[in-house]
């Protein structure tokens, strides 16, 4: 247990040397960088930070009070300076008397525009009153599992007294917003010793005078907590121990490689989905699990999670003793459809008269004992840190449940987040996707100088590609060179020789597995095969597939 704990504390990354000389906003922005660079300390774009810092006011040349704090839909671990909103505090505190109630919270969003700092063009986000009426001038927010864990815990509260006494105050759940801004403030001025606040199911607060302490508050505080979980839960089995076996590597990629073409095909009929498969140690140890298909029923708890997961996940009813993978695919229509009526009930049961329209009905999670979670979404970067959410999610479930019981957040609460208008509002603000976004395209001889470029301009379309080739030295340097300029999740690369089928069928499985599956391929060097496509590919792409050949 020793051994396992030292892995999971947490190190310092502050480096006093390289901080020489900055300013108290450029710390700001270090500070964030190193806090968002570990993944254990807060999900991709979760999470934010901010500091009060003493500006000249371009009108009046006086010293005054500025909020940064990370702006609507940003990363803290690659946010740049350009990534904060900027805001005067005197026009924050002077929004208090226009509060007209909780139930009129949403409306104060609307006022922070009014209180920007010299035009700054990046929106504030809803967390902003949260950060300003903490009286501290660096203030942390992040979703360290070990936190969540205890947030989400049934007895969190006395939990959080046990494990950190008066250091670490306790809030109830309370979407985030106005009032919770304004709860944090009463929690200051009524506990001014406290050096942080644990949010029920949702997160950490933490703050400090400078940016360093503040930054060594909330590692002192994850590190706290991580170490208790880890003495409390030695000897215990993770989520009633395991029931079943994991395949092997290849017999888990066979499985999947099957799988993912056949549930995009029913989860691509609003616009076509791209796939990320996950057989990390700790989804097989979930999936695997006695009490993984009652938890995961339970569905996630801190909102950043089912914002990107959906409220609980798809469970493939796939048995690793039986191999029975026929069956699952024969059955997996009435699965999928059986998930979308239970999705489309929830929706029916929360609305409101104000909600916006049902959304996608598909699942975004799908666990498969013995074999490991896929998740699709719009693009393959959203599939992948879905399934990171979601193994977060699994850290808080397999804490909780070791210490106390693990509780999601209310159904109507759940609701009331993902389909909130302001969230909404930040859906309609992004771009629209490109015209081939959600496509995959295999391009044979992919390496050489009219597949790379064949390849490049799919890419500039939003299309994945799969680069095949049998010189591997160009393929090597083909990938690198596209992944660079497009980014590593949108470019794949397979050996393949296309005069063997054998090769290609492989090539086609890798696909499958990487991606989901193929939509279009473009055929430089001809595949040579006395079988259909259909049957070249084991099926494994779909019936609308587009062929292309330049040659």
């Amino acid at each position: 247990m020793l051994k396992s704990l030292e892995t999971q504390l947490l190190d310092s990354r502050w480096d006093d040397t390289a901080v020489r000389g900055m300013c108290e906003s450029e710390l700001l922005l270090y500070r964030s960088n190193i806090l968002g660079s570990d993944k254990r300390v807060t999900n991709y774009g979760g999470g934010n930070t901010s500091a009060k810092v003493m500006e000249t006011d371009p009108l009046t040349g006086n010293k005054i009070e500025v909020l940064w704090v990370k702006g609507s839909g940003g990363d803290i671990g690659s946010i740049k300076m350009d990534g904060f909103a900027t805001l005067y505090m005197e026009k924050l505190q002077a929004l208090k008397s226009l509060y007209r109630g909780v139930e009129f919270e949403d409306e104060m969003v609307a006022y922070l525009p009014h209180c920007t700092f010299k035009l700054n063009p990046r929106a504030a986000s809803i967390d902003t009153p949260l950060h300003a009426y903490v009286p501290r001038t660096h203030v942390d927010h992040v979703h360290a599992d070990a936190i969540i864990a205890i947030a989400a815990s049934k007895n969190s509260k006395q939990l959080t007294q046990e494990i950190f006494g008066n250091r670490i105050g306790w809030l109830p759940w309370k979407k985030p917003g106005y009032e919770l801004g304004l709860w944090l403030e009463k929690f200051c001025l009524e506990n001014p010793g406290a050096d942080g606040v644990v949010l029920e199911s949702h997160g950490l607060f933490t703050w400090g005078d400078t940016a360093r302490e503040c930054y060594d508050q909330t590692i002192d505080v994850i590190n706290v907590a991580t170490k208790w979980l880890a003495e409390r839960s030695d000897g215990v089995a993770p989520f009633g121990g395991p029931i079943r076996d994991s395949l092997s590597s290849e017999q888990r990629r066979g499985v999947a490689a099957r799988l993912m073409p056949a549930i995009r095909g029913f989860v691509s009929g609003n616009q076509h989905m791209v796939g990320h498969f996950n057989d990390s140690e700790t989804v097989l140890e979930f999936v695997n699990a006695r009490d993984m298909e009652p938890l995961a029923a339970l569905g996630t708890s801190c909102p950043d999670h089912f914002l990107r997961t959906k409220i609980r996940p798809l469970v493939v009813q796939f048995d690793p003793a039986k191999g029975n993978i026929d069956d699952v695919l024969t059955g997996l229509p009435d699965q999928v459809e059986a998930y979308r009526n239970d999705y489309a009930a929830y929706y029916e049961r929360c609305k409101h008269n104000d909600s916006p329209a049902l959304r996608d009905p598909n699942a975004v999670v799908y666990l498969i004992p013995g074999v490991g979670m896929i998740t699709f979404a719009k693009d393959k970067a959203t599939a992948r840190i879905s399934g990171e959410f979601y193994v977060n999610a699994i850290n808080v479930m397999r804490g909780a449940s070791a210490v106390s019981e693990y509780q999601g957040l209310p159904e109507q609460e759940a609701f009331d987040i993902e389909y909130w208008l302001l969230e909404e509002a930040k859906l309609q603000r992004m771009p629209k996707p490109k015209s081939l976004a959600g496509r995959v395209a295999l391009v044979t001889g992919g390496a050489g100088g009219i597949g790379a470029a064949t390849a490049e301009r799919y890419l500039a379309e939003g299309a994945c590609v799969v680069l095949a080739d049998i010189d591997k030295d160009a393929l090597k340097s083909t990938r690198e060179n596209l992944s660079n300029r497009y980014g590593n999740d949108v470019v794949r690369s397979v050996f393949m020789n296309v005069t063997s089928e054998e090769a290609v069928a492989a090539a086609f499985a890798d696909a499958s597995v990487e991606l989901g599956g193929v939509d279009i391929l473009v055929s430089n060097a001809g595949i040579a095969s006395s079988a259909s496509i259909e049957e070249t590919s084991l099926a494994l792409w779909n019936k609308n597939m587009d062929i292309l050949s330049t040659g």
